[in-house]
């Protein structure tokens, strides 16, 4: 079997099986852009609210810019309304997305409190009501994201995505943990596998994979179609490339470490991200965007503590220049 392949997301055809997943406060268009330049299939979103798309919130119509260059694009919406989840979904529909993809899995309080998110995995039937709502809608595919379940007294993950495939979603992302989980503990790619194992649809794992050899071994336990990467991407977009040669010439991780980031790629890679952030968000925005995915690139390195007292006095473009380059350079 071939685990790096195409994959088809009802009329959609991407390159290859391994995707961007959304991440609120990350996957924005700078971050897509070099995660598709790195080997993303799918570019997934930040999560838009389908009651902020129907007020026009101004915030919201910035959240759904796409870039020709990081195509296909992946939209998500969120939304416990079957009504409006649908009329918004035919609303966007002409944006440049190739598949709109319903948020069923964010643990954050204030999603979950409203009903949305997370919450909609204790109601099957509301569930299967805003996916045929958002399906009948558009023409476009839609997809739905899910965890394991709500808590360890709700695990349903197999009957969601039972509901989720009768009602016309084309596949469905399973993020091996609960609710109550969060991020914490171990992901069960067990449910990834019993998810699999039920519907006829795609199958898209998530949950600790970290590297081209986690990667291939979710894929072979669980015999899901393609895996989604979320944390492991953040100050790693090269993520992509590594898990890609690890699938298609089953190279050993030492030798699969060839594609990891040279330093000049690193720093060049650091500094175009800076400049994109101040492109699309403005010199003030930009800065403090760029001092948490500085963090994240950081992550290990020594002196750690000295860099981030440093990043986090950053003001202005020169200012990130000036760090990135003593830093990694």
């Amino acid at each position: 079997m071939d685990l790096y392949h195409e994959l088809k997301i009802g009329n959609v055809t991407l390159s290859g099986n391994i995707i961007l997943a959304p991440m609120a406060g990350v996957t924005d268009l700078p971050f897509r852009l070099l995660c598709a330049r790195y080997g993303s299939a799918l570019q997934c979103m930040e999560m838009v609210s389908a009651k902020a798309i129907y007020y026009n919130n101004k915030n919201t119509e910035a959240l759904m810019e796409i870039h020709p260059d990081e195509m296909p694009v992946s939209l998500q919406m969120f939304g416990s309304d079957p009504v409006i989840m649908g009329e918004m979904a035919h609303k966007i529909e002409d944006r440049p997305f190739a598949v709109l993809d319903i948020n069923m899995g964010c643990p954050v309080p204030k999603v979950v409190n409203n009903g949305e998110g997370s919450a909609l995995m204790k109601d099957p039937l509301l569930a299967g009501r805003i996916i045929e709502s958002v399906v009948k809608a558009i023409d476009k595919p839609v997809t739905v994201k899910i965890r394991k379940g709500f808590d360890d007294s709700c695990v349903n993950a197999v009957e969601i995505a039972h509901v989720a495939e009768e009602s016309g979603a084309a596949a469905i992302t399973v993020h091996g943990r609960t609710r109550e989980q969060y991020y914490s503990g171990k992901a069960d790619w067990d449910i990834i596998a019993a998810v699999k194992a039920a519907v006829g649809i795609p199958v898209i794992g998530n949950g600790d994979v970290i590297d081209g050899g986690s990667a291939r071994a979710m894929l072979e336990k669980t015999g899901c179609d393609g895996v989604a990467i979320g944390r492991a991407a953040r100050g790693n977009p090269f993520i992509f490339r590594e898990i890609r040669d690890r699938l298609v010439t089953g190279a050993s991780d030492g030798k699969a470490m060839s594609t990891r980031p040279t330093k000049k790629e690193l720093l060049d890679t650091i500094l175009e991200h800076a400049r994109l952030q101040l492109k699309y968000k403005g010199e003030y925005t930009g800065v403090r965007e760029m001092r948490k995915h500085i963090g994240w690139y950081s992550a290990g390195m020594p002196g750690g503590a000295r860099l981030r007292g440093r990043v986090n006095a950053m003001e202005t473009m020169e200012d990130i220049e000036s760090v990135v380059r003593e830093a990694f350079g």
